[in-house]
């Protein structure tokens, strides 16, 4: 078994490396990961996307809704964005504006467009229909 540094070759670092409550937290949630979760995950990121889609052609808004499986994001421009050069042409005010209208229905979105949302196990059907509503709402000012 190889020594953890300085003592060894093997690095750790992090808030909560090798924290038992960490570790066991991080066990009970893999046991918990399986075909079934991923799959609601998958509907519930599918439901978000096709709902901001309608939501930004409905306001007449440029954006560009993409998602990979539960993580999203949605930039104000016309998309797809593939580079770091593409998302921050985006219309980033625009993104602060909506950011804004957004938590004051009580939609807590990654305070950046160069952030990603993220569904989980504890997310519903009514919690991605209550963000689009929120969505449509902000984006109709």
């Amino acid at each position: 078994m190889e020594k953890v540094a300085p003592l060894g070759p093997v690095y750790q670092a992090g808030t909560l490396s090798g924290n038992p409550v960490a570790v066991s937290a991080a066990l009970a949630t893999l046991e918990r990961l399986d075909d079934a979760l991923y799959a609601k995950l998958e509907a519930l990121g599918a439901r978000l996307e096709k709902g901001f889609v309608e939501a930004l052609a409905a306001a007449k808004v440029e954006g560009c809704v993409q998602r990979v499986g539960s993580m999203i994001t949605l930039f104000f421009c016309k998309g797809p964005v593939r580079s770091w050069n593409e998302a921050k042409a985006c219309d980033t005010k625009r993104f602060g504006a909506w950011h804004r209208a957004m938590r004051e229905r009580g939609v807590y979105w990654p305070p950046s467009q160069f952030e990603a949302a993220f569904l989980s196990a504890a997310h519903t059907e009514a919690d991605v229909d209550a963000t689009v509503r929120a969505c449509a709402e902000a984006l109709r000012g």
